[in-house]
């Protein structure tokens, strides 16, 4: 059985559940999130805890009893917590900038590049080689996080590009590295 998958969510005082078939609905002091489930899992609400039961032991049933625990936990943590992404710029004359909502990136090309957030997300720009993605959808947040990293890719020579916080470049060696 699914260690994930077996372990009880606790829902914090504040954050609502509303389960309608398979629509699961968690209202919190951050927002609301919405989300559909496979039509097997059973999601059961009691009280303040949300348990997950799957109904057989097929293949099936058993890759999604963790995945929709964990699907639902992270909506839980969302509404109360929220998510962020770190994202940071190498590379000389690299730079973030915040114009109203939509940030602007000057990495390289000979124009800068624009990205506009969506509803539910936010950007931070600490210092001009530092980004910020935060909102409370943990899946949006990480494709916003993919989509901005996507601009510069980190190349393997320099390391120069956007790459997350932590995130470590496997450097290449040059030419002068192949001589004998």
């Amino acid at each position: 059985m699914s260690r994930i998958g077996r372990k009880p969510i606790t829902v914090p005082s504040g954050v609502d559940v509303t389960l309608n078939n398979t629509v699961i609905t968690v209202k919190g002091p951050k927002g609301s999130l919405s989300r559909e489930l496979h039509k097997d899992m059973k999601v059961v609400v009691e009280g303040n805890v949300i348990n997950i039961e799957r109904p057989s032991d097929n293949k099936l049933h058993r890759s999604l009893h963790g995945t929709t625990r964990s699907v639902v936990n992270n909506m839980v943590s969302g509404v109360t917590e929220g998510f962020s992404k770190n994202l940071e710029l190498v590379g000389v004359g690299y730079r973030a900038s915040l114009s109203g909502k939509k940030i602007v990136l000057n990495v390289g090309y000979s124009h800068p590049v624009e990205i506009t957030p969506e509803d539910g997300i936010e950007f931070e720009v600490p210092s001009n080689t530092k980004i910020i993605v935060k909102g409370i959808d943990k899946e949006r947040v990480g494709a916003y996080a993919a989509k901005i990293r996507s601009v510069r890719e980190p190349e393997p020579y320099k390391g120069k590009g956007i790459k997350y916080e932590g995130e470590r470049i496997i450097r290449k060696e040059g030419k002068a590295g192949k001589k004998k």
